[in-house]
């Protein structure tokens, strides 16, 4: 029975392969893989500037680059020149206060008997309530510092959300 023919041997494809492999194995290192293209990269992949999906620079279509924030995204807290919400808005879209939720809270814990949270905030008539009562003799100036620093709610005289 005759044998057929052996097929002639394929050139590798470009991009497979040992670096540096030329069309005809390892050996031939320096000449270029085909005529008009260029040869493998140093590592064997990845070939003449095409981005491969790992790399840094590569985007999926219709998401931003990783660590760059949306087009027209505001950080929270920064000015937006608005001046019914001069440090911006929060995701609800409630304006931020200029004063401080952390500063609220500290101050009502440590002098809440004589209402300097409530001040603070422009709360008059709380803090005057507390100033009169010591604070509800200590308890409800406490628990109002404790309130303030855990809720995201609080607002200020002006009803703008505490920043913070």
């Amino acid at each position: 029975m005759p044998q057929s023919p052996e097929p002639p041997p394929q050139p590798p494809q470009p991009g497979y392969g040992y670096p540096g492999a030329g069309p005809h194995g390892p050996h031939d290192a320096g000449q270029p893989g085909q005529p008009g293209q260029p040869g493998p990269g140093p590592y064997g992949y990845p070939q003449s500037g095409q981005p491969y999906p790992g790399y840094p620079g590569y985007a999926h279509p219709g998401y931003p680059a990783a660590g760059y924030p949306a087009p027209g995204y505001i950080p929270p807290g920064t000015f937006t020149g608005d001046p019914q919400a001069p440090y911006g808005y929060d995701l609800m879209g409630r304006p931020y206060s200029e004063k401080s939720k952390i500063v609220a809270g500290v101050l009502q814990l440590t002098l809440g008997s004589f209402g300097v949270g409530r001040f603070y905030m422009g709360d008059v008539g709380i803090g005057l309530a507390q100033l009169f009562t010591c604070g509800g003799l200590g308890i409800w100036a406490l628990i109002d510092g404790i309130i303030l620093l855990v809720s995201d709610d609080k607002t200020d005289a002006n009803g703008r959300i505490l920043r913070g």
